[in-house]
């Protein structure tokens, strides 16, 4: 297993860094879209569906991203969307965690089937308009996932249980403990701490994430946000970990061999993305 791990990730790295360090973002949303594509047709099994209806959720998220490019969205990014989206982001994780595994079956199949694809296409969207950005912007967003669920596993590991007993979400998913998560978010408030310097000392052209908030709202509110959005990450892992378990699927496919499926590895970033987006117009 860890074998192929191993040289899946190698593979990815290798058809994706030099996409997103290309001069321009056109390979990299390419690239992507086809990968998010998968992710749609991951939903529809992921929601039982046929094969035939599965691979048909996957060609409308095509559709609805190739659309979205087409439209020049990826250049123009709006506050408003975001906004919304954010919003919405926010009321249905405190939603998804308050109802639980029991209550996502009792969600009629024509709203989350259309609801996940819309959400899978978003994060696409707000992905493709992170990189038009810039790429020390985009990936201070990714890194911040990343970061927050790295070092959530550390500290849970290190410390889990030694100060609060009670899980994170025991029925949803049981290794998950307070203290790793309280270890994910103070990683991320020195990940934009020492990001903000960085981008100062450098000069940089294309302002990370960080530097945004911390120019247009201060260093306390750029706390609170990453702090946020490292919090809506575990909500988007969370989310997807409880559709899976109401659903007896321990991944959303076998496209990645050692990792699962497209889903299992961007779960986090389906809300943070946005809701990155959202603080990011919201602090020209």
């Amino acid at each position: 297993m860890l074998k192929q791990r191993i040289i899946t990730a190698i593979v990815l790295l290798a058809i994706l860094l030099p996409a997103l360090f290309w001069r321009t973002p056109e390979p990299f949303l390419a690239i992507t879209l086809v990968l998010i594509a998968a992710g749609g047709w991951e939903w529809g099994r992921m929601n039982a569906l046929s094969s035939g209806a599965s691979i048909a959720l996957g060609v409308i998220t095509l559709a609805l991203c190739g659309a979205a490019w087409a439209l020049g969205w990826p250049a123009r990014p709006s506050a408003l969307l975001w906004t919304v989206v954010g919003a919405l982001w926010v009321l249905a994780g405190f939603a998804l965690m308050r109802g639980g595994v029991e209550g996502w079956p009792r969600i009629p199949l024509a709203v989350r089937v259309p609801a996940g694809v819309v959400a899978v296409a978003l994060a696409w969207l707000a992905m493709a308009q992170a990189r038009v950005i810039g790429v020390n912007f985009l990936l201070s967003i990714l890194v911040l996932v990343w970061a927050a669920d790295v070092f959530a596993y550390f500290f849970g590991r290190a410390i889990g249980g030694k100060f609060t007993q009670r899980k994170l979400a025991p029925l949803i998913s049981p290794k998950k403990s307070w203290e790793g998560v309280w270890g994910g978010m103070f990683s991320v408030v020195v990940l934009a701490l020492v990001w903000t310097w960085a981008d100062g000392a450098a000069q940089a052209q294309v302002p990370s994430l960080y530097a945004r908030l911390a120019t247009s709202f201060g260093w306390i509110v750029q706390i609170l946000a990453v702090v946020f959005l490292a919090a809506m990450s575990v909500i988007g892992d969370l989310s997807e970990s409880l559709v899976k378990r109401s659903v007896g699927m321990k991944d959303s496919s076998q496209l990645l061999p050692g990792h699962g499926g497209v889903l299992d590895r961007v779960d986090a970033l389906l809300p943070t993305l946005p809701l990155a987006m959202m603080l990011a117009t919201l602090a020209r």
